[in-house]
């Protein structure tokens, strides 16, 4: 119980942009889903090696990725244009959809609240003994293998 307490602090530590833990999590889903888009996109996206700007992302996809209707991703993404970390721009093949892009502003907060989530883990891990660590990460890749 204190574990999930602590980490849900996590969450609420803040960001510097005043962010709830619900609009994090949407930023990092929403992070997540266009280093995919980028990945599954055309060889224009990776040439070089470079960072492209993603080609965006639709809030029903934003809202499948959370399990949240797409009228709450909605807000989410309200929130986050407000705190400047996104940007909303028409999508070319469909004039009734929005496409949400990270802002380079977005792409630190990501980074920051990552660091912030690393250091957590590091932190309530770095009690348990090495053979403990070790264990339990092999628990962990199982779990994610499943």
């Amino acid at each position: 119980m204190r574990l999930a307490r602590r980490w849900r602090s996590v969450g609420t530590a803040g960001t510097g942009h005043g962010l709830s833990p619900h609009q994090e999590r949407g930023l990092l889903a929403l992070a997540r889903l266009a280093r995919r888009t980028q990945q599954d996109g055309s060889a224009e996206h990776s040439r070089h090696g470079e960072r492209l700007p993603s080609p965006g992302v639709r809030i029903s996809h934003l809202a499948d990725h959370l399990g949240i209707a797409p009228r709450s991703a909605t807000e989410v993404a309200d929130a986050l244009e407000s705190a400047r970390l996104l940007t909303r721009s028409p999508d070319p093949t469909d004039r009734r959809a929005v496409l949400l892009r990270l802002t380079d502003e977005g792409w630190r907060a990501v980074a920051a609240a990552r660091d912030r989530r690393r250091a957590a883990a590091d932190e309530a891990v770095a009690a348990l003994a090495p053979a403990d660590r070790a264990e339990l990460r092999r628990l962990l890749e199982t779990l994610l293998q499943t």
